[in-house]
């Protein structure tokens, strides 16, 4: 029976790792309110799906057609005696020290397993810009499934306490 309870988990956690009106919280708390599933292996399905479909986007972004021709080509002059320009490249500057940030081992795997485990900044959008910088695939799909399977899993025991 849990073969079955673990495969909707699984599949449920993909689509919410996806489309972000599918709430794996509420599905953890709902199952284990319910009693009708038993709440540890939802737990660990919806993980190992929500980390199943945050690989794919981070390869998606990776992997992107023409993703290697637009990183070789330095990007256009703005013109800096403007507010457009300067906020373009205020904004430049940013996204290159986010991006230094997550290849690097000291803050891209504390980032990963932060938004995994408390959600603070958002996995949805640390696995997009993960995808763009040199973090490892490995790395990214380990830190991601430790800090989902805490979150949940204290979702699940939580809930079964009441």
């Amino acid at each position: 029976m849990w073969v079955w309870q673990l495969a909707l988990a699984v599949g449920f956690g993909i689509g919410s790792a996806v489309i972000p009106v599918m709430n794996a919280e509420a599905y953890v708390l709902g199952v284990g309110v319910s009693g009708a599933l038993d709440p540890v292996v939802a737990a660990i399905g919806v993980s190992v799906g929500q980390t199943l479909g945050k690989v794919a986007m981070f390869l998606a972004v990776r992997y992107r057609p023409g993703y290697a021709d637009r990183m070789s080509k330095e990007p256009k002059a703005v013109n800096l005696d403007t507010r457009w320009g300067r906020f373009v490249q205020w904004n430049r500057d940013v996204s290159k020290r986010l991006l230094d940030a997550m290849s690097d081992r000291r803050w891209g795997v504390p980032v990963t397993l932060l938004s995994a485990s408390v959600g603070i900044p958002p996995l949805y959008g640390v696995a997009l810009i993960g995808g763009a910088s040199r973090m490892g695939v490995v790395t990214f799909a380990l830190s991601t499934l430790a800090g989902r399977v805490a979150r949940f899993i204290l979702l699940a025991l939580g809930v079964g306490l009441f």
